[in-house]
Protein backbone atom coordinates (compact mmCIF):
# COMPACT_ATOMS: atom_id res chain seq x y z
CA UNK A 1 0.00 0.00 0.00
CA UNK A 2 2.78 2.62 0.83
CA UNK A 3 4.42 2.26 -2.37
CA UNK A 4 1.35 2.75 -4.43
CA UNK A 5 0.55 6.26 -2.64
CA UNK A 6 3.86 6.87 -1.46
CA UNK A 7 6.23 6.47 -4.44
CA UNK A 8 10.16 6.68 -4.51
CA UNK A 9 10.26 9.52 -7.29
CA UNK A 10 7.87 11.20 -5.12
CA UNK A 11 10.32 11.83 -2.05
CA UNK A 12 13.34 14.79 -2.52
CA UNK A 13 16.11 14.22 0.35
CA UNK A 14 18.51 17.04 1.88
CA UNK A 15 17.11 20.11 0.74
CA UNK A 16 17.95 23.14 2.21
CA UNK A 17 16.12 24.99 4.59
CA UNK A 18 13.63 27.41 3.36
CA UNK A 19 10.16 29.38 4.82
CA UNK A 20 7.50 27.42 5.28
CA UNK A 21 5.45 29.26 2.43
CA UNK A 22 8.28 27.85 0.08
CA UNK A 23 8.26 24.18 1.18
CA UNK A 24 4.51 24.34 0.98
CA UNK A 25 4.42 25.35 -2.41
CA UNK A 26 7.47 22.72 -3.19
CA UNK A 27 5.49 19.57 -2.15
CA UNK A 28 2.14 21.27 -3.84
CA UNK A 29 4.14 21.73 -6.96
CA UNK A 30 5.25 17.53 -6.71
CA UNK A 31 1.67 16.78 -6.48
CA UNK A 32 0.84 18.38 -9.19
CA UNK A 33 3.38 17.23 -11.39
CA UNK A 34 2.85 14.11 -10.41
CA UNK A 35 -1.00 14.46 -11.74
CA UNK A 36 -2.34 14.23 -8.23
CA UNK A 37 -4.16 17.80 -8.09
CA UNK A 38 -4.85 20.43 -10.26
CA UNK A 39 -2.97 24.12 -9.61
CA UNK A 40 -6.20 25.56 -6.96
CA UNK A 41 -5.15 22.46 -4.60
CA UNK A 42 -2.38 24.26 -3.96
CA UNK A 43 -4.15 27.92 -3.14
CA UNK A 44 -6.47 25.62 -1.10
CA UNK A 45 -2.67 24.61 0.77
CA UNK A 46 -1.88 27.72 1.43
CA UNK A 47 -5.40 28.56 2.71
CA UNK A 48 -4.91 25.81 5.56
CA UNK A 49 -2.00 26.47 6.66
CA UNK A 50 -2.99 30.28 7.13
CA UNK A 51 -6.03 29.08 9.21
CA UNK A 52 -4.40 26.25 11.19
CA UNK A 53 -0.19 24.60 11.54
CA UNK A 54 -0.80 21.48 9.53
CA UNK A 55 3.03 21.04 12.25
CA UNK A 56 1.76 17.70 13.90
CA UNK A 57 4.58 17.31 15.86
CA UNK A 58 7.76 15.24 16.11
CA UNK A 59 9.61 16.95 13.41
CA UNK A 60 6.87 16.46 10.51
CA UNK A 61 4.20 18.70 8.84
CA UNK A 62 1.39 17.51 6.61
CA UNK A 63 0.48 20.28 4.15
CA UNK A 64 -2.97 19.82 2.64
CA UNK A 65 -5.88 21.60 1.20
CA UNK A 66 -8.85 22.84 3.14
CA UNK A 67 -12.15 20.50 3.00
CA UNK A 68 -13.59 22.90 -0.11
CA UNK A 69 -11.14 22.40 -2.24
CA UNK A 70 -11.35 18.65 -2.41
CA UNK A 71 -12.86 19.13 -6.13
CA UNK A 72 -9.13 19.86 -7.11
CA UNK A 73 -7.89 16.28 -6.35
CA UNK A 74 -7.80 14.17 -9.17
CA UNK A 75 -6.30 11.20 -7.57
CA UNK A 76 -4.76 10.13 -4.10
CA UNK A 77 -1.23 10.49 -3.86
CA UNK A 78 1.70 11.53 -1.46
CA UNK A 79 4.95 13.35 -1.53
CA UNK A 80 7.89 13.60 1.02
CA UNK A 81 10.62 16.33 1.16
CA UNK A 82 13.52 16.17 3.50
CA UNK A 83 14.70 18.52 5.48
CA UNK A 84 17.76 17.83 7.67
CA UNK A 85 17.95 21.35 9.14
CA UNK A 86 14.52 21.72 9.29
CA UNK A 87 11.60 24.25 8.18
CA UNK A 88 10.07 26.46 10.69
CA UNK A 89 6.38 26.07 10.52
CA UNK A 90 5.41 28.57 14.26
CA UNK A 91 7.56 29.09 16.99
CA UNK A 92 9.22 25.69 18.20
CA UNK A 93 7.61 24.09 15.36
CA UNK A 94 10.80 22.44 13.36
CA UNK A 95 9.71 20.34 10.31
CA UNK A 96 12.52 17.54 9.05
CA UNK A 97 9.98 15.91 6.97
CA UNK A 98 7.10 17.90 5.23
CA UNK A 99 4.30 15.61 3.91
CA UNK A 100 2.16 17.13 1.22
CA UNK A 101 -1.06 15.34 1.05
CA UNK A 102 -4.13 14.72 -1.74
CA UNK A 103 -6.34 12.73 -0.37
CA UNK A 104 -9.76 11.43 -1.98
CA UNK A 105 -11.72 9.31 0.17
CA UNK A 106 -9.62 7.49 2.78
CA UNK A 107 -7.37 5.58 0.53
CA UNK A 108 -4.98 7.91 2.30
CA UNK A 109 -5.59 6.91 5.98
CA UNK A 110 -3.82 3.50 6.51
CA UNK A 111 -0.76 5.48 5.08
CA UNK A 112 -1.27 8.35 7.29
CA UNK A 113 -1.69 6.00 10.42
CA UNK A 114 1.62 4.30 9.71
CA UNK A 115 3.67 7.48 9.41
CA UNK A 116 2.03 8.67 12.86
CA UNK A 117 2.86 5.39 14.43
CA UNK A 118 6.17 5.58 12.63
CA UNK A 119 6.72 8.82 14.27
CA UNK A 120 5.93 8.21 18.24
CA UNK A 121 9.49 6.97 18.22
CA UNK A 122 12.28 9.73 18.25
CA UNK A 123 14.82 7.41 16.69
CA UNK A 124 12.50 6.67 13.96
CA UNK A 125 11.86 10.78 13.15
CA UNK A 126 16.10 10.70 13.11
CA UNK A 127 16.52 7.85 10.80
CA UNK A 128 13.80 9.82 8.72
CA UNK A 129 15.36 13.06 9.07
CA UNK A 130 18.68 11.51 7.88
CA UNK A 131 17.99 9.01 5.44
CA UNK A 132 20.31 8.79 2.46
CA UNK A 133 17.78 7.34 -0.07
CA UNK A 134 14.01 7.39 -0.81
CA UNK A 135 14.17 3.25 -0.01
CA UNK A 136 15.45 3.97 3.35
CA UNK A 137 12.96 6.47 3.85
CA UNK A 138 10.03 3.88 2.69
CA UNK A 139 11.77 1.06 4.53
CA UNK A 140 11.15 3.35 8.31
CA UNK A 141 8.09 3.40 7.53
CA UNK A 142 7.01 -0.11 6.77
CA UNK A 143 9.00 -1.02 10.08
CA UNK A 144 7.82 1.85 12.04
CA UNK A 145 4.33 1.78 11.53
CA UNK A 146 3.46 -2.07 12.50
Amino acid sequence: MTRQILKMENIILNQKSETKEKAIERVGNMLLQSGYITPHYIEGMKKREEEFTTYIGSGIAIPHAVNEYKQEILETGLVMVQYPHGVEFGKNKIAYLVIGIAGKGDEHLGLLTKIALTVQDPKNVEHLRYAKTPQKILEVIEEGGQ
